[in-house]
């Protein structure tokens, strides 16, 4: 299967393994990319609120006031400044860099259309919310992006094609760049503010907050970045004079440099053509995601622990209907859900142990892979297990490919996510003649189904039910998380955990001959 894996999820991933040496998983910046966009944006946002109380909302006054900020404030509006510029900077990287990600790992088509859609217009609210900030400055740079975006604009038909006459020479007035002050500080700001809450609005659990280490040395790194290469000014605009040299910041001004060749129009044309491209990928071509997870009435108690546990909000808990005792039912939405089986793993009812039924059934189920195949092909691995030390492997069909695993003493059982393991499975393969478990799946912190690997570990310590019971022996339990590209690690970890479980059998077996 790994040669198989395409070329560019392999080289992502070997990068991310690189990150993972250098910061470890808990603070690798590319599981946490979304995280430290909002706080970048944070950053520019405190940051901008001091700037705009020394800030001069006119034509006459704005390059003065930054250049007081920048010069005579320099310890703490210069700073400031800096950090805005170089914050900002960093969150077009982030998103850059996320968007690649979800496009490496094959995380942007199937049911995450919906976030990829609607995330790739979203940055263009932030693009056009950093042109506006060159332009408040004032400065020859922002003359520049002035001009050039009112030749932008007035190729839109819903613009009356006047805008690049306000730059002629002495008929500028503060009206418009009272206008740009407003877009930039109110009007652009609450746009992407309620384009996030779109753009994240099929997801739940959605984290916000970066880990605490990772931020205060995102922030020390921006604060040493502002000390060493403040950000400052060019000349003062001057719309009778043309600027020799511009310094551009390219992740904010790339098209303008194509004005000098192109027409306003063939612009447009590239930059909504990549957008649209961009937006239409997710169907290019489609991922089919596979049948929807479906409830079980008669043996749902309406808990709606699956509800909490899903990550796409794609269950949720209502009234009973079918008059039973309990209050309560949950009700899959079928376009939301991912069938990834993390709602099987988190129902009591998932529980092999049951032999009341000839059927094993839960409260929710995969129809495509249900319980009870599950459960069955675990009895028949089990049952052909031959050798002093017999492993059951339990993998995930989105991280390193198990069947290779796959030897008279070893056996394997790959599920649609580490999530869609019921604890009490463990506790039964161990109960049923296996000698030790071994669990994989997608790396620490970077589950395919964002969840999976984080409800397991906490079923596993107790905090999240259904837990794994105290009297479960953990020692012959184990979990490893490994991507694709991480097969000969794993290979490393089995022979490693079958030395482990070997010595703890010789350990029981001790005192018996003594005996």
């Amino acid at each position: 299967m790994n040669a198989r894996v395409n070329p560019i999820k392999r080289s992502y991933l070997l990068l991310e393994d690189w990150f993972n040496v250098s910061f470890g998983s808990g603070w690798n910046p590319l599981y946490h990319l979304g995280t430290l966009t909002f706080f970048f944006f944070w950053v520019v946002l405190v940051s901008g609120i001091y700037l705009f109380v020394f800030f001069d909302t006119s034509t006459a006054g704005a390059y003065a006031s930054v250049e007081y900020l920048t010069h005579e404030q320099w310890y703490i509006g210069g700073v400031m400044r800096s950090l805005h510029r170089y914050a900002s900077d960093a969150a077009v990287i982030t998103i850059l860099l996320h968007m690649f990600r979800e496009f490496a790992l094959d995380r942007y088509r199937g049911i995450r259309w919906f976030s990829w859609f609607t995330g790739v217009p979203t940055l263009w609210f932030v693009i056009t919310l950093g042109i506006t900030g060159y332009w408040l400055v004032w400065d020859e740079l922002g003359l520049y992006v002035a001009i050039y975006s009112a030749q932008l604009m007035d190729t839109l038909p819903v613009v009356s094609g006047s805008m690049a006459r306000d730059f002629l020479s002495g008929q500028l007035t503060d009206r418009l760049f009272t206008l740009m002050a407003f877009l930039h500080l109110l009007g652009q700001p609450v746009l992407l503010v309620i384009a996030l809450w779109i753009h994240v609005k099929r997801l739940s659990h959605v984290e916000v907050t970066a880990p605490r280490g990772l931020a205060i040395g995102s922030l020390l790194a921006l604060l040493v970045l502002s000390l060493l290469a403040p950000a400052t000014s060019h000349g003062p605009a001057d719309l009778d004079k043309v600027p020799m040299v511009l310094n551009l910041d390219w992740f904010y001004l790339n098209i303008y440099p194509l004005l000098d060749k192109w027409t306003a129009g063939q612009v447009w044309m590239l930059t909504t053509g990549v957008t649209l491209l961009l937006m239409i990928l997710p169907w290019l071509p489609p991922k089919k995601t596979g049948p929807a997870a479906e409830v079980h009435l008669d043996q749902c108690n309406g808990c709606g622990q699956c509800a909490q546990d899903c990550p796409f909000d794609a269950i949720t808990v209502q009234a009973r209907s079918d008059g039973a005792r309990w209050p309560s039912e949950v009700v899959v939405n079928p376009d939301q859900c991912a069938a990834c089986g993390i709602c099987v793993g988190s129902c009591h009812s998932s529980n092999p142990f049951r032999r009341s039924q000839k059927t094993l059934e839960t409260g929710i189920d995969m129809p495509q892979y249900p319980i009870d195949e599950i459960r069955n092909r675990v009895d028949t691995a089990l049952a052909q297990l031959a050798g002093n030390t017999k492993i059951m492997v339990f993998g995930c069909n989105n991280a390193v490919d198990v069947a290779a695993l796959q030897t008279p003493d070893t056996a394997v059982l790959s599920l649609f996510c580490a999530g869609m393991l019921p604890p009490t499975l463990v506790e039964y393969a161990l109960k049923q003649g296996t000698d030790g478990v071994l669990i994989t799946g997608c790396r620490s912190g970077d589950c395919y189904y964002r969840y999976g690997n984080i409800w397991l570990d906490q079923r596993f310590s107790g905090l999240r039910k259904p837990i794994l019971r105290q009297r479960a022996e953990r020692d012959r339990i184990r979990v490893f998380r490994a991507a694709v590209t991480d097969a000969a690690r794993l290979d490393r970890e089995l022979v490693a955990f079958r030395e482990t479980v070997a010595a703890l059998d010789s350990a029981r077996e001790a005192p018996n001959a003594q005996a």
